[in-house]
């Protein structure tokens, strides 16, 4: 990071994000927004996204993660985000195309991410084979991976 204010917008997004994390989310809206005043990353659009959708505003959280994409069209996260509240908003058949271009990206460090959410999707529809599948290759990605152990055990409890 040769340019300084890389570095100090790195530094606010690293604030903005430990301030999510412990429940301050106006105060990281706003570090947030001063790190992609800085210096836009698709990091910084994404992770605001998130906190909108902490407040329920999914339309908004939409819109930063497309503007992610603008930035770096190769980073999964704001793929996944993107259908993870789409999924909350019950349009499951919107969100397909975008966690399948999640789970597509060359740049994802958690792609057990939108298998899950693929699976909820499926759960959502009633094709439980279909979700079963997805739940499991999230687990073949994290093992450890409870929301989708979980789930998986819940399709088999249905299917009993």
């Amino acid at each position: 990071m040769n340019d300084p204010r890389q570095q100090l917008a790195q530094d606010l997004f690293d604030q903005a994000y430990a301030l999510q994390m412990q429940g301050d989310v106006e105060t990281a809206v706003q570090l947030y927004k001063r790190s992609i005043e800085l210096f836009p990353t698709a990091e910084a659009y994404t992770f605001l996204g998130w906190a909108y959708s902490f407040r329920g505003l999914m339309d908004d959280a939409i819109r930063e993660c497309k503007n992610a994409i603008l930035i770096d069209p190769s980073y999964g996260n704001p793929y996944n985000d993107i259908g993870a509240y789409l999924i909350g908003q019950k349009k499951y058949d919107d969100a397909v195309p975008w966690l399948e271009k999640a789970i597509q990206s060359k740049r994802y460090d958690a792609y057990h991410y939108p298998w899950y959410n693929m699976g909820r999707v499926y759960v959502a529809k009633e094709m439980y084979n279909r979700a079963m599948e997805c739940f499991r290759k999230s687990l073949e990605i994290l093992p450890e991976y409870k929301l989708a152990k979980d789930a998986l055990n819940a399709i088999r409890k249905t299917l009993q």
